[in-house]
C-alpha cells in the first residue's frame, strides 16, 4: 500500500475538465490527484520561418508552474529573462509528443500553441500536461472544422504519458511528488492510441534496472495510458480521417 492508499498498479483519480477557457480555441483542466494544470490552445494563422511556403502547419508548447503551485514559492522565471532547463526540456517533450497525433498538412499553414500552466504541482506534471494538453488541442481542432477553416481532422490518434518507477524494488504506476523523490528508478512513458511509442524517458537514481524490469514498467505504463486514453474518448468523439 502507497502513501495515498493506492496499490503499486494502480494510477491516481483522474478528472478533465474539456472548453474550460471560454477565451481560448481550446482548452482543458486535467487533475492527477493533487496536480492540476489548465491547458489551452490557441491557434494563430502563421507558421515558423522554416516552415513558409511549405502548406504545413505546426505544434509547439509551452510549460509553466505557479509561484504556489509547490510548498514553498517558486519565484517566476519571467523575471530571469528565460526558462529554465527543466522548462525548457518539458516544453519540448510536450510539442514532440502532441505533434507525434497531427498531419500538418491538414492542419495548414498555421500554429497551434499549447499553453500548459501548473496550478498545483503533485508529480507527473509532465506527463498530465501532455494528457490534457491532447484535449485542448482537439478540441481546437475541432472548431476549425466547425468553422470551415480546415476541411479534415489533422489529428491522427489519441496520445497521452504517465510516470511509472521502482521504489524499493516494487514497480509502481503514477508517482507522486513523494514517490518519484525518493524512486530507485524513475521513468516517463508517451503513447498513441495505435500502441506505439512517442517517447520514454528513463533514468536510474540510486541503482540500476534490468531488461525485465524495463520491460515491466513499459507493460505497467501502457496499462495505465490505456486508461488515459478511454477518459480522452469518452471527451471527445474524434473520427480519424485516414
Amino acid at each position: 500500500m502507497r502513501v495515498d492508499g493506492r496499490q503499486p498498479d494502480q494510477a491516481r483519480a483522474l478528472n478533465i475538465r474539456p472548453d474550460f477557457m471560454s477565451s481560448a480555441e481550446g482548452s482543458a483542466l486535467i487533475e492527477t490527484g493533487n496536480t492540476k494544470i489548465i491547458c489551452t490552445a490557441s491557434v494563430e494563422e502563421s507558421v515558423p520561418n522554416f516552415l513558409r511556403g511549405s502548406g504545413r502547419g505546426w505544434v509547439t508548447a509551452e510549460y509553466d508552474m505557479l509561484p504556489r503551485s509547490t510548498s514553498t514559492r517558486k519565484p517566476r522565471e519571467a523575471r530571469l529573462g528565460r526558462p529554465s532547463g527543466r522548462t525548457s526540456e518539458i516544453q519540448r517533450l510536450i510539442g514532440r509528443s502532441l505533434r507525434a497525433a497531427v498531419n500538418m498538412s491538414r492542419l495548414g499553414e498555421r500554429t497551434l500553441y499549447i499553453d500548459c500552466d501548473v496550478m498545483q504541482a503533485d508529480g507527473g506534471t509532465r506527463t498530465a500536461a501532455i494528457t490534457g494538453g491532447w484535449v485542448a488541442m482537439a478540441s481546437a481542432m475541432q472548431l476549425l472544422i466547425e468553422e470551415r477553416v480546415i476541411r479534415k481532422m489533422p489529428i491522427k490518434n489519441h496520445v497521452a504519458a504517465i510516470s511509472v518507477g521502482i521504489i524499493n524494488g516494487v514497480p509502481m504506476l503514477d508517482l507522486n511528488y513523494e514517490e518519484d523523490s525518493r524512486a530507485d528508478v524513475d521513468m516517463n512513458v508517451v503513447m498513441n492510441s495505435v500502441g506505439d511509442f512517442v517517447e520514454i524517458q528513463a533514468s536510474a537514481e540510486e541503482q540500476t534496472f534490468s531488461k525485465s524490469q524495463l520491460n515491466e514498467l513499459l507493460q505497467l505504463a501502457q496499462s495505465g495510458i490505456h486508461g488515459l486514453i478511454a477518459a480522452q474518448k469518452n471527451l471527445i468523439d474524434i473520427e480519424f480521417d485516414a
